[in-house]
């Protein structure tokens, strides 16, 4: 599967079976690993969701100032 970041040159290729990311970004001249990172956080976020509501449990997610994420979730009562 080809991912198209924002302002990269070429797609990341993602080995779905494998979960191995294959990319250049030519150092950063042809993508800003800026963007790699906001999409593997974005993935990391989502999965995390997706599993603990698969076992039952609540999610709130809250975006910080500094870019990143904080899930909080309600495993009891």
């Amino acid at each position: 599967m080809g991912i198209q970041l924002p302002r990269w040159q070429y797609p990341v290729v993602c080995q779905i079976e494998t979960g191995q990311l294959q990319y250049d970004n030519y150092e950063g001249r042809w993508g800003d690993p800026a963007e790699l990172d906001r999409f593997l956080q974005g993935y990391a976020v989502e999965a995390a969701k997706q599993e603990a509501r698969r076992q039952g449990y609540s999610v709130t997610e809250q975006p910080l100032a500094d870019g990143s994420v904080r899930l909080t979730v309600q495993v009891g009562g």
